[in-house]
């Protein structure tokens, strides 16, 4: 029987009051729930705060490049997709330098589950404004406010008809840890943004901010994930009022299953036929 403690990693090297606490917290508990061995999980992430989080989770894990997890996580899964495909990485790093992997990754539809750490603000990096900075948001670099409108991630992964899209806080840890479980179950890939305030360089969007705003979407019972435009409208809720849970599902093949490759299974389960490339090579002599 495995416990939030079998999956204890080192110390975590995050600023007191971090966003990043709860997130870990949630992690381990979901895991634990559904009993997935630290030995069939693998966790992907990029560079940043976001990123360090599987240093302090006990599974397999892959620090890639900025921006760059989800490709190194699609090769992991088509590998051995038997495998929990875990990618934890900031709202810089994914919506930011890796954008074009989100996108097309969602396109795929790929069974991994992508847990995006969104703080609104490069954290790493000393403050800087990030894709999902409030217009207006002031830092050392953007002293008259942020001129951008800030990306939407729930919107355009809605409007990429993603399998998966829902929305967490830090803070909530019973209902992210249940969000994160619905994540991983899901059979496609999931994209799990996590609201997460920064109190070292987000002086706006703190805890006391969200904890008036913030509301589960179960509580409008007239509500369907499953219907897109009534998910699209959700995802436009900024403000006042801010929808937590699952946004949208869409049950559809995944991109193993559609894989020729993998019709005979796991590729590090099939026998390597070295003949069958130098037949190809000598076309080339």
């Amino acid at each position: 029987m495995l416990t939030i403690e079998d999956y204890q990693g080192i110390k975590e090297a995050w600023c007191p009051g971090c966003g990043n606490f709860g997130i870990l917290k949630s992690m381990k508990k979901a895991l634990a729930d559904l009993q997935i061995p630290p030995a069939k999980l693998v966790l992907v992430s990029g560079i940043g705060q976001a990123s360090k989080l599987p240093h302090s989770l006990r599974s397999n894990f892959f620090n890639g490049l900025h921006g760059r997890a989800l490709p190194v996580a699609l090769a992991v899964k088509v590998v051995n997709p038997e495998l929990t495909v875990i990618v934890t990485h900031g709202d810089g790093d994914c919506y930011g330098e890796g954008g074009n992997h989100l996108l097309h990754n969602m396109r795929r539809n790929v069974n991994i589950t992508c847990i995006v750490h969104n703080n609104k603000v490069y954290g790493l990096t000393k403050g800087q404004a990030s894709p999902t900075s409030d217009l207006g948001f002031r830092t050392k670099i953007q002293t008259h406010g942020a001129i951008l409108s800030p990306f939407n991630p729930l919107a355009v992964a809605i409007a990429m008809d993603c399998s998966f899209v829902g929305r967490g806080y830090a803070a909530d840890s019973a209902y992210l840890t249940e969000l994160i479980k619905k994540g991983i179950q899901h059979k496609g890939f999931s994209l799990i943004d996590i609201l997460q305030p920064c109190p070292i360089f987000n002086k706006v969007n703190t805890y006391k901010w969200y904890q008036e705003r913030v509301y589960h979407l179960e509580e409008d019972r007239e509500f369907d994930p499953q219907n897109k435009l009534k998910a699209f409208d959700k995802a436009q809720e900024w403000g006042d009022r801010i929808p937590l849970g699952v946004f949208y599902l869409h049950q559809k093949p995944t991109f193993e299953e559609q894989l020729p490759a993998l019709k005979a299974g796991p590729l590090w389960k099939q026998e390597i036929q070295p003949d069958n490339v130098l037949e190809v090579m000598k076309e080339f002599y």
